[in-house]
């Protein structure tokens, strides 16, 4: 993953970033010497939600497998919910 600095971000704008995607399908953004944040292609983040909805959809399979839920109303939902805190 290529690495671009706030300050080249900021002077150099979108282009500095296109320069880097043309390389990697994601760019590290560095503040301070700080690295911040992550720009990426509309592609990569969208197979990385993909991803995380198929992992979420699993783990909620394996729970109500496994027995992990509940049948309560949505009034004692609530008051659990509202407990817990």
């Amino acid at each position: 993953m290529r690495a671009l600095t706030a300050n080249d971000l900021k002077t150099r704008g979108v282009s500095a970033v296109e320069e880097c995607l043309q390389h990697d399908d994601e760019v590290l953004i560095s503040v301070r010497g700080n690295e911040r944040y992550v720009v990426m292609t509309i592609e990569t983040y969208n197979r990385l939600r993909k991803l995380e909805l198929a992992a979420a959809v699993a783990e909620a399979k394996a729970d109500y497998q496994a027995g992990r839920y509940n049948t309560d109303s949505v009034e004692e939902h609530v008051k659990r919910i509202a407990d817990d805190l």
